[in-house]
């Protein structure tokens, strides 16, 4: 069982950076897909950002966006710059076990998931 814990996130203006974190628990942590996906009131959980193999983002948030993840630490970070209204969301970690390539995108590739951290970007 994986344990997922985001921080970071917290009112923030337009035009401004935010980096979220999540801490993971658990040992092989290397060996997980980790991804950022973000839901806004009223609509759907939407894909942010995957890493395993390689990396995915959403189209419309590429050059903006950047996830790394630090092995060491069992954490994998979220570096959003330029922030907008339209990115005020929660925003929620998700992990699956066993890397790898492509299919980061999909909700189905996660078997855990965190609470959510609130990200509200101000106008």
């Amino acid at each position: 069982q994986v344990q997922l814990v985001e921080s970071g996130g917290r009112l923030v203006q337009a035009g401004g950076s935010l980096r979220l974190s999540c801490a993971a628990s658990g040992r092989s942590f290397s060996s997980y897909n980790m991804g950022w996906f973000r839901q806004a009131p009223g609509k759907e959980r939407e894909f942010v950002a995957g890493t395993g193999v390689s990396t995915q983002y959403a189209d419309s948030l590429k050059g903006r966006f950047f996830i790394s993840r630090d092995n060491s630490r069992n954490t994998v970070y979220l570096q959003m710059n330029r922030l907008k209204p339209e990115d005020t969301a929660v925003y929620y970690c998700a992990a699956s076990f066993g890397l790898r390539v492509g299919a980061l995108e999909q909700r189905e590739t996660y078997n855990y998931w965190g609470q959510g951290t609130q990200v509200t970007v101000s106008s």
